[in-house]
């Protein structure tokens, strides 16, 4: 058996989104911005907030304190780097930004760079919070592993995550968006209606079906009976991401929404997974309510049984007149 390694893709798209923000929100934006800062407003606040002893252990090392310690006229002037403090002390958003910790209001300033007046009356008590914790980070590490380029470690392994699921995300709605553009090239002679997430078709009866992209699940396609009374059909989640260690925990996300389905009255409920060499035999085991599974790149390709089966279950199920293949 010949080696096959996978594509370096991933890893040269996070090579280009590192750069980018390290200009926005690591040391390089911290640095950049304290730079036009006055110093002596810095070290008093750094003073205010921060314990002297805390304070003396980072300078020892020849480091300032801003490296570590949160300030109010540091976010004041660079909102985005609330990210750099939250990646320093290993926070991801889900964690951080959680009506619980009672700091989702802030969210806003690493995402759009904004800080409104609410958010800066509040910005001395965030500071104090972040301080805290980095007292804590401090005494765990200990004083003699400090350094610059530890504290932008711990950073890049907090990010790392992130920007995979930040992939994740978009491969997902790129799966969902592919499966949809099947499910309406097999329609494309019954539609009346459309917008982008919605296909209103007029089936062999005359009845109104749906087709939507949805929250949970993905894509749902309902039937009128009546006025305001709809036939749920089909339910259809779709799992875009293409990295097959992870397949398992999306089967079991598949099973969660499948289930919820079969609550609402969905008898069909199809999974589409992005990962070729998946089991099937393991996959109904991980999923049993889902009552068919399809390969994303065989709906893409419009080719083989996997599609054929697609195509005819829609057209069957919809009642309605399959576009005419090429």
């Amino acid at each position: 058996m010949s080696i096959k390694l996978p594509s370096s893709q991933l890893q040269i798209d996070f090579s280009y989104a590192l750069e980018e923000i390290r200009t926005q929100f690591l040391q390089e934006a911290l640095g950049e911005t304290v730079r036009t800062l006055d110093l002596g407003k810095v070290d008093r606040e750094l003073k205010e907030f921060v314990s002297p002893g805390h304070l003396s252990l980072v300078a020892s090392r020849g480091l300032r304190g801003e490296l570590i310690f949160a300030v109010p006229c540091i976010l004041s002037a660079r909102p985005k780097l609330l990210a750099y403090y939250r990646l320093v002390l290993g926070f991801s958003q889900k964690a951080l930004y959680l009506r619980d910790t009672g700091v989702s209001s802030f969210k806003a300033m690493e995402e759009r760079g904004t800080l409104t007046a609410s958010q800066s009356k509040r910005l001395p008590e965030l500071c104090r919070a972040l301080v805290q914790s980095a007292e804590v980070l401090l005494d765990g590490i200990g004083v003699a592993r400090l350094s610059t380029g530890h504290l932008d470690d711990l950073a890049l392994l907090t990010l790392g995550p992130q920007l995979r699921g930040g992939r994740n995300v978009k491969l997902g709605v790129a799966g969902i968006t592919n499966v949809f553009q099947v499910i309406r090239g097999i329609v494309e002679r019954s539609i009346v209606n459309h917008s982008p997430t919605i296909l209103e078709i007029r089936n062999a009866a005359g009845r109104k079906v749906l087709i939507e992209i949805a929250a949970d699940p993905d894509i749902v396609i309902r039937e009128q009976m009546s006025e305001g009374n709809f036939r749920n059909v089909i339910a259809v989640e779709v799992k875009g991401g293409t990295d097959f260690s992870n397949v398992h925990n999306r089967l079991g996300e598949a099973e969660k929404s499948h289930q919820k389905a079969r609550a609402n009255g969905y008898n069909e409920c199809w999974t589409v997974v992005n990962v070729d060499r998946i089991d099937l035999d393991v996959a109904r085991r991980e999923s049993p309510t889902t009552s068919r599974f399809y390969r994303l790149s065989t709906l893409i390709s419009k080719s083989g049984e996997d599609y054929k089966d697609f195509r005819d279950r829609i057209v069957s199920l919809t009642g309605v007149k399959a576009t005419r293949r090429k």
